[in-house]
């Protein structure tokens, strides 16, 4: 049990320590995040905050991974499938987030581009996954057997790390707010890997946890840093890639409540204005239509934060 509890402290610190640098090198060379237009008005004062602190902490997260699996034999495939995901999602963000700096405003890659990049690496994913005899019946709630077909599960498993790359993005609006989300996240999935007694999994989440810890004492209100698009893509696929590794793919509907709310809310919003003109909520992510309510940013990430750790605990409650 001393290796997670290493990665945890050393990713923590790690992130810690070197973001102060990262920071400052990003205010030196103007480099800051483009505020949408059609946003709340009391976020213009956000333009500027330096982004992609992402690319720190997943950069400390592999390199812890990469070093204590080496050191204590733990490079196995679902450590190096976890790797390559929050890798290639990252690249992905990466891309975004450096478009938006170099032409200094709020759009990067197309929709086609991002979603064309997301699918490929949920390809090689499910081929890898597959390749190394890992189960592919799916698990039906409700259901005594699972359904044993490897076209749904490639399908089930290519929405999952797909969407939930995308939700974990929409979610990060406000300061602190997907940073604490994730904690709790991983943190549930460290709790399900050490009941397992996966170590390798329980590793993987620990450093995560750590990692997001030590960004959060940089992004809680008013944050110095934004994790961009580099972060939140690369957790919210690290996230569907460990339901599916540890064969729970469907306690992320509540271990993630969160950000599968925030997604929904998109979606309706969406519909509902093509169908019948209307919008359902003042502005989605919801996140902002309780900003437009009156509650303050503290509030509402709080509030999240803690409608995050009851319905994960709900999960552990109910099923484990």
């Amino acid at each position: 049990m001393q290796v997670p509890i290493v990665a945890l402290i050393s990713a923590c610190l790690l992130t810690s320590l070197i973001l102060p640098f990262f920071i400052s090198y990003q205010r030196r060379h103007d480099e800051g995040q483009q505020i949408r237009e059609e946003g709340p008005k009391w976020h213009a004062k956000k333009s500027g905050t330096p982004i992609m602190g992402g690319l720190v902490f997943l950069s400390v997260i592999i390199l812890v991974l990469l070093v204590l699996g080496a050191i204590f034999h733990l490079l196995t495939t679902s450590l190096w499938l976890f790797i390559l995901v929050i890798f290639l999602y990252g690249a992905i963000g990466f891309s975004d987030d450096f478009i938006k700096l170099a032409k200094k405003r709020n759009m990067g890659l197309t929709a086609l581009q991002k979603f064309s990049a997301q699918i490929l690496t949920a390809v090689l994913f499910l081929l890898i996954l597959m390749n190394d005899h890992h189960p592919h019946a799916l698990p039906m709630p409700g259901a005594l057997n699972p359904v044993h077909s490897p076209i749904i599960f490639a399908i089930f498993v290519g929405i999952w790390l797909v969407g939930f790359s995308n939700a974990v993005n929409l979610s990060d609006g406000l300061d602190g707010l997907a940073g604490g989300l994730n904690v709790i996240a991983y943190g549930t999935y460290a709790v399900l890997a050490y009941r397992d007694h996966n170590l390798v999994m329980l590793t993987v989440c620990l450093a995560v946890v750590g990692a997001l810890i030590g960004f959060l004492f940089f992004n809680h209100k008013p944050a110095q840093i934004f994790m961009g698009d580099v972060g939140s893509l690369a957790l919210g696929g690290g996230l569907a890639a460990i339901s599916v590794i540890l064969q729970r793919p469907w306690s992320l509907l509540l271990v993630g409540l969160v950000f599968v709310l925030e997604t929904a809310s998109v979606i309706l919003q969406v519909g509902s204005f093509k169908l019948f003109h209307r919008r359902i909520f003042l502005m989605t992510p919801i996140h902002h239509h309780f900003e437009k309510l009156g509650w303050s940013e503290t509030k509402v990430v709080t509030v999240f934060w803690l409608v995050g750790l009851l319905s994960s605990i709900l999960y552990l409650s109910l099923f484990h």
